[in-house]
């Protein structure tokens, strides 16, 4: 009973750094029906920017202040990642905005191929894993047989409250209203005064921001990151948007909770382990779609005239 409950408590960590970045990918989606494949790269340069920041500009008088060095360190990774997706924005998806789907997909994959290659060979001995910074209180959090970090609270706590203040923006604020718009009908919605280029950038700045800070969080609780960690976690990513349905804020958080416990107690319990873990994901979304082709949350999809 103590494994169960200590890996329960594991797949809600996962789960809440998955929620950080499947949001990314649900709110470009629903926008522009974009599936931004570069959107995991997003979430790993974030983590470098983190570490470029704590590196190069944090001073060695306040390293071991945690409540000083680490809102320095998250807003260097959410800056990086708002760069990047700006300039992923602008100079890659823009232009094709108007091409047949499998253009901007395409472009997406060689974006995050881009991505990555360049950290590896442009960031000090990226090569390699590198060690990232204890910006935050070391230690655990006991309870009874769960043992859980104080970086993962923090994980956890910073997702929960980021979604909801994403699903309160998106609901009652004017640019939340325009997102919702032109999700849609974009066309009409650009009749009522909308300006669709402002309301793409602003999904991409969103989305990028949360990213940035997942990255940061990611370092901060594994204590390493590599230039892989995008491409694989943005596949849990992906699926969890997906399994809650494509476009829904409340479905891709439900769903990346799924994707964390699902993962952990397959490692735990199932023939194979960890080894295949990817396995029992993805026949848990095969098996959902199955029965609800639009995901958990999602709706289906209108054929636009």
């Amino acid at each position: 009973m103590s494994t169960l409950l200590q890996q329960l408590a594991n797949g809600v960590v996962q789960g809440a750094l998955i929620a950080l970045i499947a949001l990314g990918y649900t709110m470009v989606y629903g926008i522009i029906q974009l599936i931004n494949f570069a959107h995991g790269e997003v979430f790993m340069v974030g983590a470098y920017g983190g570490l470029a920041t704590y590196t190069w500009i944090v001073p060695d008088a306040v390293k071991d202040v945690w409540y000083v060095s680490l809102p320095i360190v998250l807003i260097g990774g959410v800056a990086v990642s708002v760069a990047i997706a700006l300039l992923m924005e602008r100079f890659a998806y823009r232009p094709l905005r108007n091409a047949p789907r499998l253009a901007p997909l395409i472009t997406a994959l060689g974006v995050s191929v881009f991505l990555q290659e360049f950290v590896r060979n442009f960031y000090p001995n990226a090569t390699a894993a590198l060690p990232f910074p204890g910006v935050f209180v070391q230690g655990q959090l006991v309870i009874g047989p769960i043992r859980v970090g104080w970086s993962g609270i923090l994980l956890i706590g910073v997702s929960v409250l980021l979604s909801i203040a994403l699903q309160t923006y998106i609901n009652r604020s004017r640019m939340g209203r325009a997102m919702r718009a032109t999700a849609q009908d974009p066309d009409t919605a650009k009749l009522m005064g909308v300006n669709p280029d402002r309301v793409i950038v602003l999904t991409f700045v969103l989305g990028a921001a949360l990213a940035g800070v997942a990255g940061v969080l990611f370092g901060t609780y594994l204590n390493n990151i590599n230039t892989d960690m995008g491409f694989q976690t943005g596949i849990f990513a992906f699926t969890a948007a997906v399994l809650g349905g494509v476009g829904s804020i409340r479905g891709a958080v439900v769903g990346a909770f799924i994707i964390g416990l699902v993962k952990t107690l397959a490692g735990q319990y199932m023939p194979g382990g960890t080894q295949y873990d990817y396995v029992w994901i993805f026949v848990v979304l095969i098996l959902v779609l199955v029965f609800r082709p639009q995901g958990l949350f999602g709706e289906p999809e209108r054929v636009r005239a």
